[in-house]
């Protein structure tokens, strides 16, 4: 098979097994609405599960195959033609190019001319004349759509993508968003929270235009959205959240200021949310998604480079931050080698990611019973890409089949986990933005 077993079987989701079934009362317990959701989704998946016992290897090499050619196939209809159903993301046009392209990517897909001059001419279209990208031709710029416009820009990778962003432009929206007590608005007179943080810190450092002028404040405002749980909230005072969890943490590390963060609580807040379907839910008491795969996967990964895990910061250590040059942390970031294994079990995140989450005829979704979408294949291959290299140790140039699940045919290229952009695509972008200043 190339790699070694699937690491569960489905025995342990089976809800006859219950045993609140034996409470005594005839009738039952009584079931919130969310119990009966979570039971039925605990019996979908081990329903699928099945497919793996008693069956050989070889068959459980084929049920596990990433169907690669359909996955393109899916990928490539919605770069030509989307259906009248899309016009409700019509202020979200930058992400639908950053979510099918980036697929295509981690797929090992590369467009041809034609089309990437197509996607660059549009971009360009939604990139406001005082810097910044909007979701579409003539609305107003957004940190999000910006940073989808930029991620899709370093994904084509091409002179003339990289060369389209007014970086000079950006960096003034970029500051223009920034507010005195450290984050970001999302746009003029939207919302504070870690998401537009994320997104701002992102785009300035593979622009490579972010300074301590940027940076100021940030660190304070993220660590104010650290919950008692452990994971990061949208804003301080809210619920722990995945997809906030990892804009937070990514945030701080792409600024250097990671310590201000209570690292053991985060860590065993993500870890936890790996469920009993194998997969991960976006906070507690919620279901399984296969789009947290990527934001608390990639979270998990983050923490991987980091030793020790606590560790205090000295006033010498503050005090490097007025002075730091911002513009290396991501390469810095992927010298560094892995300090521990896994911190999640990543072959059962790909059993769930390829058994529960993909499409046969094509793409990814949320769950079993869900439909297919271009955000949740684009986050799901990412999920798998964080678990395949997930064991990585200095010196090694690939992954051991034993950390690929399924066939070898199935690893993705690599992702740079601060960017969710593709590895290689990174240092393309690196390389290009440091030969000028903006």
């Amino acid at each position: 098979m190339g790699s070694s077993q699937p690491p569960v079987s489905s025995s342990h989701l089976d809800p006859t097994s219950d045993s609140d079934s034996d409470s005594g009362d005839e009738l039952g317990p009584h079931l919130t609405v969310t119990q009966e959701e979570q039971l039925k989704v605990e019996s979908q998946v081990a329903d699928i599960y099945r497919c793996l016992v008693g069956v050989s290897l070889h068959r459980q090499s084929l049920v596990l195959e990433l169907r690669r050619e359909k996955h393109i196939e899916y990928l490539t209809k919605g770069l030509n033609q989307l259906g009248h159903t899309f016009q409700v993301l019509d202020a979200n046009r930058p992400w639908l190019c950053y979510w099918i392209l980036h697929s295509y990517s981690l797929l090992g897909e590369a467009v041809d001319s034609e089309l990437e001059g197509r996607v660059v001419d549009f971009l360009s279209r939604c990139q406001d004349k005082e810097g910044g990208y909007a979701g579409g031709p003539g609305q107003m710029p957004h940190l999000a759509t910006t940073y989808a416009a930029v991620n899709t820009l370093v994904t084509l990778g091409t002179e003339r993508a990289l060369s389209s962003i007014n970086r000079k432009g950006m960096y003034n929206f970029l500051l223009s968003m920034k507010e005195s007590l450290g984050g970001f608005r999302m746009h003029q007179l939207g919302e504070i929270d870690a998401r537009s943080c994320y997104c701002a810190i992102s785009v300035a450092s593979l622009l490579n235009i972010l300074d301590a002028e940027l940076v100021r404040g940030v660190g304070e405002y993220i660590a104010s959205c650290q919950t008692y749980e452990g994971g990061i909230g949208g804003e301080p005072h809210s619920e722990a959240h995945g997809g906030y969890t990892f804009c937070g943490l990514a945030a701080m590390m792409l600024i250097d200021e990671v310590e201000k963060l209570d690292l053991p609580c985060l860590i065993n807040w993500v870890a936890s949310r790996q469920g009993i379907e194998l997969g991960f839910q976006g906070r507690a008491n919620k279901l399984v998604d296969g789009c947290y795969s990527f934001w608390q996967g990639a979270a998990l990964a983050l923490t991987q480079k980091l030793a020790p895990l606590a560790k205090e910061v000295s006033e010498e250590q503050s005090s490097i931050h007025a002075t730091r040059d911002y513009s290396d942390l991501g390469i810095e970031f992927m010298r560094r080698c892995n300090q521990t294994g896994p911190l999640f079990h990543h072959l059962a995140l790909q059993q769930y990611i390829i058994l529960c989450s993909q499409v046969l005829e094509g793409g990814f979704r949320d769950k079993p019973g869900k439909h297919r979408d271009y955000y949740h294949t684009c986050y799901c291959l990412s999920g798998l890409s964080i678990c395949q290299y997930s064991c990585m140790r200095d010196g090694d140039l690939r992954p051991s089949t034993s950390d690929v699940l399924g066939p070898y045919s199935n690893m993705l290229e690599q992702v740079h986990p601060l960017y969710n952009v593709v590895l290689d695509k990174f240092y393309t972008a690196l390389k290009f933005f440091s030969r000028s200043s903006f």
